[in-house]
């Protein structure tokens, strides 16, 4: 379970939808970096366990809207708090490696 929820891009998912709503487009221009196929592959793991889910509209063309649902909205506050984390350590972490690369 900690393999799926803690992957680096399941991480930017949950924080792209934190606010609101969102299409695919719209969650892939939220992560930058992130391949069409690995926010497949992250929306359908996400479904999956329950954290959000995936609605399709009837429409031309189709419309299909993705939010976190109650359980995945439970990991936007700890998911925020290692964000947070990792922005205030990331200086010190990319020093931490360069000396040891340098070794």
């Amino acid at each position: 379970m900690l393999e799926s929820v803690a992957d680096k891009w399941t991480i930017l998912v949950i924080e792209a939808l934190a606010e609101d709503t969102k299409r695919f487009t719209a969650i892939e221009t939220a992560v930058p970096g992130i391949s069409h196929r690995m926010l497949t592959r992250t929306l359908r793991n996400l479904e999956r366990d329950g954290m959000l889910t995936r609605t399709v509209y009837a429409e031309v063309p189709p419309r299909v809207d993705y939010a976190l649902t109650s359980l995945g909205r439970t990991l936007i506050e700890p998911v925020d708090a290692f964000i947070r984390w990792a922005e205030q350590h990331r200086h010190i972490i990319d020093e931490n490696r360069g000396a040891f690369d340098a070794r």
